[in-house]
């Protein structure tokens, strides 16, 4: 296995083969994605151990994601059962998975321990146990220092984890060395994630000018929030599918490496 060193704008075509692979089969690739959310939203409803439990499971269902890409791109049909890839393959790389799920969920609540260090909890507690944003809490300072300070440090947390999930279940890599690998080729690759990011923002920010657009044509604010909602997830089942392209450009394996 080698890392590969991409150019900044290698970025741009990552979020065009997205859009392009989900466009060959919208359907499938939405459907799961909304079984992907679906899956994630039921398992944090347990008492107690749910969003544990949901985090756990979070690498390997992504991987389910870059599954269903990687059929997709073949011209393949996947079916909702790739979704559960990563949790079919063994019993050794199902442990490992494991591992590495239960890694993540402990980075995590470590990023929501520092958040709860600024405000008493209220972030961890409204994004673990749910509930309404209220006016006043999103006024208050420590919250929204506590907010923004999760989100800085999440983004090495998903840096860490960006391949790891394809590394493990793929090549056998093992969990630690997987997290350590994917954390370098993002960092090596910096200025193409840049492009990809900057990229998607565009594309979503389009797509919120359009909206608003077409809420000012229509003259009806209600029928463009019930349209809203759908059209959102569609969008980021389209950024999930680029994700694979992203892996696949950052790593060269040997032939016969690839399961």
């Amino acid at each position: 296995m080698k890392l590969q060193i991409v150019p900044a704008r290698r970025g741009i075509q990552w979020v065009k083969s997205g859009i392009r692979t989900f466009f060959r089969q919208p359907l499938a690739l939405a459907g799961l994605f909304f079984m992907f959310l679906a899956l994630m939203s039921v398992l944090s409803l347990v008492p107690v151990i749910g969003s544990a439990l949901a985090l756990t499971l979070l690498p390997g269902a992504t991987l389910g994601l870059m599954a269903a890409t990687r059929e997709a791109a073949d011209g393949k049909f996947p079916m909702p059962l790739i979704l559960v890839t990563a949790f079919r393959a063994g019993r050794q790389q199902l442990r490992a998975m494991l591992i590495l799920g239960a890694l993540y969920a402990l980075g995590f609540v470590m990023v929501l321990g520092v958040s709860a260090l600024i405000d008493g909890g209220k972030f961890a507690k409204l994004y673990l146990l749910g509930g309404s944003m209220s006016a006043e809490l999103l006024q208050d300072g420590d919250f929204q220092l506590a907010m923004v300070t999760a989100s800085v440090l999440y983004m090495p947390l998903s840096l860490l984890f960006w391949h790891a999930p394809a590394l493990v279940h793929w090549h056998g890599v093992a969990p630690v060395k997987s997290l350590f690998f994917s954390f370098v080729v993002c960092m090596r690759n910096f200025w193409a994630f840049t492009v990809y990011g900057l990229v998607w923002m565009g594309v979503f920010l389009g797509f919120g000018v359009t909206i608003a657009a077409v809420a000012g044509l229509l003259g009806s604010v209600e029928i463009v929030a019930t349209l809203l909602y759908p059209a959102a997830l569609l969008m980021a089942a389209t950024f999930f599918t680029s994700i694979y392209f992203t892996f696949m450009d950052s790593f060269s394996f040997d032939s016969g490496e690839n399961t």
